[in-house]
């Protein structure tokens, strides 16, 4: 294969354009001020090294790679130069892919400490591969490796649906927050090439392979530039365990005001019209009818909802009420424009949210509306 690789020039243009390309995503990570792609989001820092370090480590992967094709002529020499690379690899690509998954979900920091014992045993035995200028425990690394990537699914499966709930509980709105669409995707692409890594392939393998890393920079450039950074700053008087905060009157009238918060609501966020406000946050939310985030969360919980949904359903019974005003002032109106006036950044989100809540799509409802039986 190596003399194939040798005598393809296109493989070789194309190798060395991927290489530049993850050295670029690297620079453009480690040294840009602000965002290029979504300039009104503001994307974890954290994950933007990671992701930055990922790239970097990718740059090294491919030039080590590449170099026994044109330096080395022994088959035992090109053997212990790809032992070494897949050394490499089980040291900072393996580890990496796994941190950057972990680094998106920012409900809590999660320790990094089980990644170094989830690879150990790859990099103990691709040592031993090296020492003994062998591959037959390669089997075996490939099984571990599968089961290690089963056992990572599931444990993000579990993740994911914390981070999920926490999304909802905390944000009004998910644009830019969500993650498991991404990790679907990007678990996919790197299980993909973490398996090819290590089984190999003939030239048409490897071009596909150059081609699944392309499609891996530009998905995780975008999605370190369309992520918000949710790190929340809690206000100086509210401690740790967030139990007590600073409220109107004092703490003395903390009782009154967490029995009577369906009041408070009624008259700090849907008599004025609070939940417009794009962005909007629990903890915002308790601040301004003077409790905290856990008596707001625990209101909501007994009402057997979410924060999300509480503020989806007054924006969208906000929505209909604009929409029954501009039938009956005969005005013409499209449902997107509406939406946005309801507190909504993206139509999509509010499509979505309109069809959890009614049954029906937004243009089946105004069919129905015009029809004269449309109610949500």
């Amino acid at each position: 294969m190596y003399d194939q690789i040798r005598e393809d020039i296109f493989y070789i243009m194309l190798y060395a354009i991927v290489t530049a390309l993850a050295m670029l995503a690297s620079c453009y990570l480690l040294f840009r001020q602000g965002n290029a792609f979504a300039k009104d989001v503001m994307p974890p820092i954290r994950l933007r090294r990671w992701t930055a370090a990922f790239f970097a480590v990718f740059v090294v992967n491919h030039v080590w790679y590449m170099w026994p094709t044109f330096f080395l002529t022994s088959g035992d020499d090109v053997m212990l130069a790809n032992l070494v690379g897949g050394l490499f690899d089980c040291m900072t690509f393996f580890p990496l892919s796994i941190i950057i998954l972990l680094v998106m979900l920012q409900d809590r920091r999660r320790p990094l400490w089980p990644v170094a014992v989830m690879v150990a045993p790859l990099i103990v035995g691709m040592m031993w591969c090296i020492a003994s200028s062998s591959r037959t425990i390669f089997p075996m690394l490939i099984a571990y490796l599968l089961l290690m990537s089963i056992g990572l699914i599931i444990y993000m499966v579990r993740a994911l649906r914390q981070y999920g709930r926490w999304l909802r509980d905390n944000y009004a709105d998910l644009e830019h927050k969500e993650v498991w669409q991404s990790f679907v995707v990007l678990a996919i692409i790197v299980l993909v090439f973490a398996i090819y890594a290590l089984t190999g392939g003939d030239l048409a393998y490897e071009y596909i392979l150059q081609v699944v890393v392309i499609l891996l920079i530009c998905y995780l450039l975008w999605r370190v530039e369309t992520l918000s950074d949710l790190n929340i700053p809690q206000p100086q008087s509210l401690p740790a365990d967030e139990t007590t905060t600073e409220v109107i009157g004092g703490d003395s009238f903390l009782p009154t005001i967490r029995d009577n918060i369906g009041s408070l609501l009624q008259q700090h966020c849907i008599d004025k019209q609070l939940y417009l406000q794009h962005d909007l946050t629990i903890l915002q939310l308790a601040k301004t009818i003077g409790t905290n985030r856990y008596y707001l969360s625990q209101y909501f919980s007994n009402q057997s909802t979410t924060y999300n949904a509480y503020i989806n359903d007054l924006r969208i019974n906000h929505f209909v009420s604009l929409y029954h005003e501009a039938v009956d002032s005969k005005r013409s109106i499209t449902a997107q424009q509406l939406a946005l006036e309801s507190g909504y950044r993206s139509y999509n989100t509010f499509r979505d949210a309109f069809k959890r809540k009614t049954g029906q799509s937004v243009t089946a409802w105004i069919r129905a509306l015009h029809e004269g039986i449309g109610e949500p």
